[in-house]
């Protein structure tokens, strides 16, 4: 009696320890994993891409430092990346924290694990002729061609053999949507044309108007960046082609960012967007008006496009 007594209490024991074993294991696994999924920064670094120059958008952007700061109670750093593929690999490296990127450099930044969705940019619609700004808040945008006022080329159709200002291949609209359409079309414009890479739209702009390039791929209405320099630009550079919408510009955050620091840092971004102070910050860096929350999906019109692009032409 006594041996199965002792043989009882051993088999409890060594039950026990087997469940602890497992428990710890579990919570070891558990701890691991909620760890790699819920990153909370202790200092939140932002960087931008560069749509016109990259020193005045830096300047522009710096107040929001400030401004973050307030809201999340620990320090900003804000500064600008080389290209778009820059950010994306140095939010994959965890050198980022949050990403101002366009929809197509997300789309990227998405599929290599590197960032997901936190917000969309809202912006005034543009109405032509003159590219005059609505009062009516869109999710999307469009991009444009522009020639030098005079100009031979009076449609897409003249543009073949021409030299083309354009952004960073990764740019939606300084770059995928007008040779996505114009291949739809039967014009293949990297192998057709002579492209001239500019840093920022209105580098483009400018390409045009100083007849360094025929034509250039901007940002509707990317004429208006410029009219401080150049009063009459609306009368020098005009446009010969729009595209379909493009979804507006994304606030990304690292994949492995935690839900509770996500909620905290999109309804900060909402609130500065909403002050006075807050909104003339973020409208004179990339004429955004506002955020609105956004999914991924939102997003596949990118993907679409991006395919076109990159295809090889029959």
């Amino acid at each position: 009696m006594k041996f199965w007594k002792t043989l009882a209490v051993t088999g409890v024991a060594l039950l026990a320890a087997v469940s602890l074993t497992a428990c710890g294991s579990k919570s070891s696994s558990t701890a691991k994993n909620s760890s790699s999924k819920g990153y909370t920064p202790k200092s939140l670094n932002i960087q931008f891409v560069p749509s016109s120059s990259a020193d005045t958008i830096e300047a522009k952007a710096k107040p929001l430092e400030k401004l973050l700061k307030a809201q999340l109670h620990i320090p900003v750093k804000v500064s600008v990346s080389t290209d778009y593929n820059s950010i994306v690999e140095a939010m994959d490296s965890k050198q980022v924290d949050v990403g101002f990127l366009p929809p197509d450099g997300y789309v990227q930044a998405h599929k290599q694990g590197a960032a997901d969705i936190l917000l969309q940019a809202e912006r005034y619609g543009i109405k032509q002729p003159g590219g005059k700004t609505t009062n009516k808040l869109v999710k999307n945008y469009r991009s444009m061609i522009v020639v030098k006022k005079g100009s031979n080329i009076k449609s897409y159709k003249d543009l073949k053999g021409k030299k083309i200002a354009v952004q960073d291949v990764t740019s939606s609209a300084g770059y995928i949507w007008p040779v996505a359409e114009l291949k739809n079309k039967g014009i293949d414009i990297p192998k057709d044309n002579t492209l001239v890479t500019v840093k920022g739209h209105d580098q483009g702009v400018m390409s045009v108007l100083n007849g360094d390039t025929d034509a250039a791929f901007v940002f509707e209405d990317a004429r208006t960046i410029v009219q401080k320099d150049v009063p009459d630009i609306m009368n020098k550079v005009e446009p010969i082609y729009f595209t379909k919408p493009i979804p507006n510009d994304t606030i990304s955050v690292r994949e492995d960012m935690s839900a509770a620091f996500r909620k905290k840092l999109a309804a900060a971004f909402i609130k500065i967007a909403k002050s006075k102070k807050g909104h003339a910050i973020i409208s004179s860096v990339y004429t955004h008006e506002g955020y609105v929350k956004a999914k991924d999906s939102d997003f596949n019109i990118v993907r679409k496009y991006d395919k076109i692009a990159n295809s090889e032409s029959k």
